[in-house]
């Protein structure tokens, strides 16, 4: 995203630097527990694509909420009962 916000011009190559050096400084953990399956029919049931059923999947697991800007990943989440922010 980096490069294509930089093609048009919304950030410049020293912006950029600067982002991914704040980047690396996050606290970010990765998951490691994915399950093909439960995504693939949360994305079926939903029609979602599969990067929101990952993320919504992954709030299940973890008893999380979703935060989201998007309709369909939120109407998804609730329906699957995880809060979905903002509300």
């Amino acid at each position: 995203m980096c490069l294509v916000n930089e093609r048009r011009g919304r950030i410049d190559t020293d912006g950029v630097r600067a982002f991914l050096s704040e980047l690396v400084r996050l606290p970010i953990a990765f998951d490691r527990e994915p399950q093909d399956l439960p995504i693939l029919a949360l994305a079926r049931r939903h029609a979602l694509a599969v990067y929101d059923a990952v993320y919504l999947a992954l709030a299940l697991r973890r008893n999380a909420d979703l935060a989201t800007p998007d309709r369909r990943p939120a109407t998804a989440a609730r329906a699957e009962g995880v809060a979905a922010l903002p509300d």
